[in-house]
């Protein structure tokens, strides 16, 4: 019994997203093969830079069965030879008669992919709806080939009254078990996580991605480390858990620039930092993580914005709530 298109672009979806923080500086893409009775007989996602894409790997993965099916995938088959063949040939050659994809490819060297399919008889159709795409795995691959610069998420965890630490300068732990639970498991999906050298000296954060037993995971995002300030040999952010580089400098260009060659990029404080970077209009993502816990004084999470008045507000549009434990996880993009 076959599957609808819908549920394959869901898998498609789901195994891009398994593969976040592995592919760069290469797309994150997922892939799904149905053969003629619609029956999932491959799936594959991009292989770290230098190995197969997602088409390929799903088309191994169905051997003789994808001939005369279907292929979903996330993002237009790339045409062009680069570290691995052309990704339109390939599904030529495994006699896919009909591709799907959710987002056209925005890197003109690649594009053209549908255009070669429809020229070898191939039927192909753009997807109905890219929100799930555009918004989940491929958002910070996309948001670089527009902007150029890597795709920056100010990350926080705060009481109800908006404070990320309490009088007396202590912070752990605001946000629930469930809550730290995703964070870290979301490290292993990115790229590089920034801080201040005052987080640093006053938590003493790890800032590595770990499993739900505590080990860490296989891939680690780069620990950042921006600011003037020394910090001690035995600060866990110098050990050989992941990379660190330290940014010796305030200016959000100097940070921009030492993250050049990411793309999926995380700031999670202090509040000087994450004000610096609200000012220079560089915050694209806001995910925050508020407590049902009010503790009336304290550090706030955001300092100095260069908000001086009500219309220099920094606005946002809320795209998700979600409950995790009694603490509650939003997201917001600019408006």
């Amino acid at each position: 019994m076959g599957v609808h298109l819908q549920e394959a672009m869901r898998r498609a979806v789901d195994e891009s997203d398994k593969v976040r923080g592995s592919t760069s500086p290469n797309p994150p893409v997922g892939a799904v093969v149905l053969d003629v009775a619609g029956a999932v007989v491959g799936v594959g996602a991009t292989q770290p830079p230098g190995g197969p894409h997602a088409e390929v790997m799903a088309l191994r993965d169905a051997g003789e069965r994808a001939y005369g099916g279907s292929i979903i995938v996330t993002l237009e088959p790339c045409d062009h030879f680069g570290r691995t063949p052309p990704c339109s040939q390939a599904i030529i050659d495994a006699g896919i008669a009909q591709v799907h994809y959710a987002v056209a490819d925005p890197v003109s060297y690649a594009a053209g992919g549908a255009r070669t399919l429809a020229r070898a008889g191939v039927a192909v159709t753009t997807w109905h709806d890219a929100t799930p795409v555009t918004q989940g795995p491929l958002r910070a691959w996309l948001h670089r080939q527009r902007t150029g610069r890597p795709h920056f998420t100010y990350k926080y965890a705060a009481s109800l009254d908006g404070r990320s630490a309490a009088a007396d300068g202590s912070s752990q732990w605001i946000s629930g078990d469930q809550s730290r639970a995703r964070d870290r498991a979301e490290r292993s999906k990115i790229d590089a996580i920034v801080v201040g050298t005052g987080t640093v000296l006053a938590d003493n954060p790890w800032l590595t991605a770990r499993n739900p037993d505590g080990s860490l995971t296989d891939h680690q995002p780069v620990r950042v480390v921006v600011g003037t300030r020394p910090i001690p040999p035995e600060a866990r952010v110098c050990d050989d858990a992941a990379p660190t580089v330290f940014v010796r400098s305030r200016n959000i260009d100097d940070v921009v620039e030492a993250l050049k060659d990411h793309v999926d990029v995380v700031v999670e404080g202090g509040p000087h930092l994450a004000g610096a970077f609200f000012k220079a209009g560089m915050v694209d993502r806001i995910t925050a993580y508020v407590a049902p816990v009010i503790l009336g004084s304290g550090t706030s999470a955001v300092v100095d914005a260069g908000v001086g008045n009500i219309a220099d507000a920094k606005r946002f549009h809320c795209e998700s709530v979600s409950l995790l434990g009694d603490d509650v996880l939003i997201s917001l993009v600019p408006r």
